[in-house]
């Protein structure tokens, strides 16, 4: 196996500002090296080349990016821009409402509907001075980990346009990757931050359920009470820097947490005195042997970084993606299009059908019981959390597989669950409400990115950005680019 060095070292850094970080570009105006309109124009060339290799946008803003880039340019030379974020440039997942833009979410359903107010998330990013270039793709209601759609087609990975970019943020986790900005927004229903960034070699975060209000509008509103929303990004400092914009209380969603500003370190530090509990399976789950061995190497870079690592996790059901999982999210991906008829769900995608069926024959005792069992395994993690402080696993138990494939339903001759089963990681974490960021630890065989998960208690995103920060410290990823990023 390839730990990514080697295979990596042929493919220089890009030379367009878009590929950037959020920091180094908010340097570069305070410098007055380039200006909003520069880094606008690079990172729209990009976006334009990258799509029509991955296809990854769904619905272009340039016009408006570029517009707001001169109003920028002329507020920096006039010393009256203001925002945390002014003139950076940010992509949207097409899950996520920007007023007077599409919002397909992926389904032919929505093919007319066009929002006509911001998501929260939206309104706090313009807010800060962000510059929206484009919505990104995403599966069908944000319903399976991989980014195909009726709508927009196949999106392929920038390491390697036969495989999958993953999903269902898969468009926005792919134009990061390959330098088309430095901030993404996505969403994470059951990993589709996560395994898109995985797949796609970034980072990626899940923050608290709640801590990012999902209001007004999450289109459609399917996976109800286990979606959350947050960045990727190329560095851990972006994705701090994006979070403390975007999290806070907003009361259109009943979800939202009362919580105060938040500020984050990122600065690297040795991790002393952490305690870090490791798993490399959950005690059920198939994993590829790639991702072993990558995972196995990213525990040895920890412990070179001062933690201290045992093997221990939350003792779940091996049952939890029948009993718990699918009851729960099938039911509610089923009363996301409750009022729509056979005749109508006739363009959507086949599997996207069975999940709906599937969800509509589960009771409403099914759907609480899940609930119960779902109480468990929040108890479970409760109780790990008394023994350590954070926990790592693998992102995903495979790497990207083909595109335009639901999944694989085998890893290493172990039977799988073709639509969750290889990515056993990423979903019991959402049923928890927890926090949980990937970043890429190594490569497989082939040349494509293995991520290393990483899991904190409820509103733990410090200690999350702490062990990230070291890691990335140790072992800089953002450093390392896929040949489409080399335009």
């Amino acid at each position: 196996m390839s730990d990514g060095t080697a295979r990596t070292a042929a493919f220089p850094a890009p030379t367009g500002l878009g590929s950037l970080s959020a920091a180094e570009i908010l340097s570069g105006y305070r410098r007055k090296a380039f200006t909003p309109r520069d880094v606008v124009d690079d990172t729209i060339a990009a976006l334009q080349s990258v799509d029509a290799a991955c296809n990854a946008v769904v619905t272009p803003m340039y016009e408006q990016a570029r517009a707001d880039a001169d109003r920028l340019t002329r507020e920096m030379r006039a010393g009256e821009a203001k925002g945390a974020l002014a003139g950076v440039p940010v992509s949207i997942k097409d899950l996520v409402f920007v007023a007077g833009v599409p919002a397909y979410a992926g389904s032919p359903l929505n093919k007319a509907f066009v929002p006509d107010v911001d998501a929260a998330v939206v309104s706090a990013l313009k807010a800060s001075g962000a510059i929206i270039t484009c919505k990104t793709t995403t599966c069908e209601s944000g319903y399976k980990l991989t980014a195909d759609s009726p709508v927009t087609g196949t999106t392929r990975n920038p390491w390697n346009l036969g495989r999958t970019s993953g999903g269902s943020s898969g468009g926005a986790a792919a134009a990061v990757a390959a330098g088309c900005g430095p901030i993404a927004i996505g969403t994470d229903g059951v990993g589709s931050i996560r395994v898109p960034s995985s797949f796609c070699g970034v980072f990626g975060l899940k923050p608290t359920f709640g801590l990012v209000p999902r209001s007004p509008g999450f289109a459609p509103p399917s996976w109800a009470s286990l979606a959350h929303t947050g960045p990727i990004t190329r560095t851990v400092a972006d994705a701090a820097l994006t979070l403390e914009i975007i999290a806070g209380h907003d009361p259109r969603d009943p979800a939202s947490l009362p919580v105060s500003p938040r500020r984050f370190d990122t600065k690297a530090v040795p991790l002393d005195g952490i305690r870090i509990g490791a798993s490399t399976d959950l005690g059920y789950a198939a994993v590829s042997s790639d991702v072993r061995a990558a995972f196995n190497k990213a525990l040895s870079i920890l412990e070179s970084c001062g933690a201290r690592i045992s093997m221990d996790g939350p003792a779940l059901d091996p049952g939890i993606l029948e009993h718990t999982l699918k009851p729960i999210a099938f039911t509610e991906q089923a009363a996301a299009v409750a009022g729509r008829t056979a005749a109508e769900l006739a363009g959507s995608e086949v599997d996207y059908r069975d999940v709906i069926n599937a969800g509509r024959r589960y009771s409403g005792i099914d759907y609480i019981e899940a609930g119960y069992r779902r109480g468990q395994a929040r108890t479970a993690f409760l109780k790990l959390f008394e023994r350590v402080d954070a926990l790592v696993t693998p992102t995903v138990a495979v790497t990207a597989f083909e595109a335009g494939r639901l999944g694989v339903d085998r890893i290493d001759c172990a039977a799988v669950d073709p639509h969750l089963g290889w990515s056993p990681f990423t979903w019991p974490i959402n049923l928890a409400g927890l926090p949980a960021a990937t970043l890429p630890c190594g490569f497989d065989r082939d040349g494509m990115p293995i991520g290393l998960q990483i899991v904190a208690p409820w509103l733990g995103e410090p200690i999350i950005f702490r062990i990230a920060a070291a890691f990335e410290e140790a072992q800089p990823w953002s450093k390392l680019w896929p040949p489409l990023a080399l335009r």
